[in-house]
Order: structure tokens, then sequence, then C-alpha cells
């Protein structure tokens, strides 16, 4: 119905559990698991910095952003990897 509408839901995040995208506040993707140590696999994040990611500031989040992007072993970080690879075919 309304094209803007279609551009405020990429705009806002809403589809970051499903791709991954760097539009979300969150790096959560819905994946989660810590199975040998206290780093979820999904996202890049300690238990600590899910559990309080709500009352993070702006620049405690860009930091964890900035940790987790140069890390980039999270399976956030690999979909985008093969989302990337298959555009690029």
């Amino acid at each position: 119905m309304n094209s803007g509408s279609a551009k405020t839901n990429q705009q806002d995040g809403s589809h970051s559990l499903s791709t991954g995208d760097e539009e979300s506040d969150s790096p959560c993707i819905g994946v989660c698991t810590t199975l040998y140590d206290e780093i979820c696999q999904g996202c890049g994040r300690s238990l600590g910095e899910v559990s309080n990611w709500v009352f993070f500031s702006q620049e405690e989040k860009d930091s964890v952003w900035k940790r987790i992007r140069e890390d980039g072993t999270a399976m956030r970080f690999q979909r985008q990897a093969k989302q990337s690879k298959s555009f690029d075919i």
C-alpha cells in the first residue's frame, strides 16, 4: 500500500533478526548460545552485555559494536558474509 512504510521497516532495523543487518540497535540475531564460554556465538557479546544492553549508553553500545565487528567471528557476521557473496554472484 504505502511505499513509505516498507522503507521505514528497513531503516528501523525491524528485519535485523532475520538478516543480521547493521540497521539494528542490537547485534542480536535470535541465535543465542554460549556453549563453552560467556560469549554469545550468535552476536559476539558477553552475557553481561546482552543482559544490560538496554541500559547501555550509545557510547557503550558503539564500543561493543566496534569490538564484535573487529572480531568478526559471531554468526551475525558469518551470515552477512554469506549474503554478500550470494549478491556478488
